[in-house]
């Protein structure tokens, strides 16, 4: 099975503006599978004030992404539906890794201090050490007591 990918869209892209004859037409498929993969979920087109449905470009690439799934895969509609459920979920994911990466990125930048890490040394003593530091070697009995916030 191949990953779903999209071209690279514009906002305009996400802009309600096809019918669903036109929509159907650009996708290749009759108005009424467009109806059919509408009430299962797996395109929502925007709706007019009066209830007619208006597809995006966005809309029209996923309506052919899941005849293609159907038809070529062989895949059925509800592990369609799945499939992009577990799409959108991975993009949302990836998202918030950036999101969490960025965010600890700025807070190493603003700390100013150097990164540490505690160890243990053989005999089972507790310390704190640079970043690619060496492990200590003796034989002290010292413990080292680590307090979050606190800054010695």
């Amino acid at each position: 099975m191949t990953s779903i990918h999209y071209a690279a869209f514009s906002p305009d892209d996400d802009t309600p503006v096809f019918v669903i004859s036109v929509a159907a037409e650009l996708a290749g498929m009759h108005a009424q599978t467009l109806r059919q993969y509408d009430r299962l979920g797996l395109v929502t087109p925007s709706r007019t004030r009066g209830g007619g449905r208006r597809y995006s470009q966005r809309d029209v690439a996923l309506l052919r992404e899941v005849q293609r799934l159907s038809q070529e895969e062989g895949i059925s509609l509800p592990g369609i539906a799945r499939i992009l459920d577990l799409e959108n979920e991975v993009s949302a994911l990836r998202s918030r890794v950036s999101e969490l990466t960025a965010e600890l990125e700025a807070l190493r930048a603003s700390s100013g201090r150097t990164a540490r890490v505690f160890s243990v040394s053989p005999s089972g003593d507790v310390y704190a050490a640079r970043l690619g530091e060496r492990p200590r070697h003796g034989r002290s009995q010292a413990l080292v007591i680590w307090s979050p916030g606190r800054r010695d």
